[in-house]
């Protein structure tokens, strides 16, 4: 082995040296970095403002019973219930019946009315509710709603199961199917669940009594709790 100088020692001892302080000074650095409070980000857009809490949503009142929707119980009622469902909706199956025991008990002192609110991720939601309307044509749209519930329960909703229900009432099959498949009330469906939203309805069953928004599907207590207290 050749001996080593003085100045190659030097040049050796130099460049490790250098090598070490570059591996500190880079972790330094790391440590700086990460270390710095997350609000220092802030500082590049300064018109946030992280001391006010995030604006409430605005909704407005439920769209009132409207001419011609079909209803149950009194036209007069001092109570009205109305009920955005789906029909696929596992919940709703639950609540249609705890509405139809409000019925049962109140009778005419209540006013009863059914809007649609289908649920994207429900694939056969949205025709069950044209079918409803599609049914109201012909005057069976509560028929053809309990039917739907039952199909709901039992798992056997499709297109084909609302056209059976439809011949089974007696209704004009050529004019039912020919409204169902060219999804006539595609669009009222739509604004009915617009409507629903713009009151505050963000999933289903949602029920307004006398403009009162319930979400859920609670039990008849507690809306005979309220209803009770409506009609004093």
């Amino acid at each position: 082995m050749s001996e080593q100088t003085p100045k190659t020692n030097f040049l050796l001892g130099f460049f490790v040296g250098m090598a070490i302080l570059s591996t500190v000074a880079f972790f330094t650095l790391l440590i700086v970095v990460f270390n710095q409070p997350a609000q220092a980000n802030l500082a590049v857009n300064p018109t946030i403002d992280t001391t006010q809490p995030a604006a409430e949503p605005t909704y407005v009142p439920v769209v009132g019973v409207k001419e011609n929707e079909p209803f149950k119980g009194g036209k007069d009622a001092k109570v009205t219930i109305i009920e955005y469902t789906d029909f696929e909706c596992p919940y709703c199956l639950k609540h249609h019946d705890t509405i139809k025991q409000i019925i049962s008990t109140y009778g005419n002192k209540i006013k009863y009315v059914l809007r649609n609110f289908p649920l994207g991720f429900h694939p056969e939601a949205q025709k069950a509710a044209e079918s409803f309307e599609c049914a109201l044509e012909q005057g069976k749209s509560f028929e053809m709603s309990d039917a739907m519930f039952q199909a709901n329960e039992a798992g056997n909703m499709s297109v084909d199961k609302w056209k059976s229900l439809a011949k089974g009432f007696g209704l004009n099959t050529t004019e039912f199917n020919d409204c169902l498949d060219t999804g006539k009330y595609a669009d009222k469906v739509a604004a009915d669940a617009a409507e629903g939203g713009a009151s505050g309805v963000t999933g289903t069953p949602a029920t307004f009594v006398n403009g009162q928004l319930v979400s859920g599907a609670l039990p008849f207590e507690n809306f005979q709790q309220t209803i009770d207290a409506l009609l004093k």
